[in-house]
C-alpha cells in the first residue's frame, strides 16, 4: 500500500475516494496553470488600467488557488491528506469533494483560517 492510500485510508476515504480528489485536484491545476498562461499572454497595451486591476487580482488568486491545490497534493502523496491540520481529524469525503484543498475540518476551519 503506498502513502497516497495509506493515508487516506488513515482519514477514513477509501482508495475510489481518494481518486476521485486526486484526479479533482489535478484538474485544478492544470485549470489554474493554463489561467496563469493566460494571464501571462495578455496585452497590457490592449487593456484600460481597470482592466489591468482586475486581471492582476484574479492571477494573485489563481497563484493563491493553485498554491492550495498544490499542497493538498504534496499531502495526499506524503499520506497526511484528508486529515485536520489543526487537529489531526479526519475531514469527510463530502467536504473535501466541495473543496479537495481545505486544510481543516469544520470545527476548527474559523481558527486555522484566521492564522493563514
Amino acid at each position: 500500500m503506498n502513502n497516497q492510500v495509506a493515508g487516506a485510508v488513515g482519514a477514513g476515504l477509501t482508495p475510489r475516494e481518494t481518486a476521485t480528489l486526486r484526479e479533482s485536484l489535478e484538474e485544478q491545476r492544470r485549470f489554474r496553470l493554463d489561467q496563469l498562461r493566460e494571464f501571462a499572454r495578455a496585452r497590457p497595451e490592449r487593456h484600460t488600467a481597470a482592466r489591468a486591476a482586475v486581471d492582476t487580482r484574479l492571477s494573485a488568486s489563481a497563484r493563491m488557488v493553485l498554491a492550495d491545490v498544490e499542497d493538498a497534493l504534496e499531502r495526499m502523496d506524503q499520506g497526511r491528506y484528508g486529515r485536520c491540520l489543526r487537529c489531526d481529524r479526519p475531514i469527510p469525503f463530502h467536504l473535501l469533494e466541495i473543496v479537495p484543498q481545505t486544510r481543516y475540518c469544520v470545527p476548527c476551519r474559523p481558527a486555522g483560517e484566521a492564522r493563514r
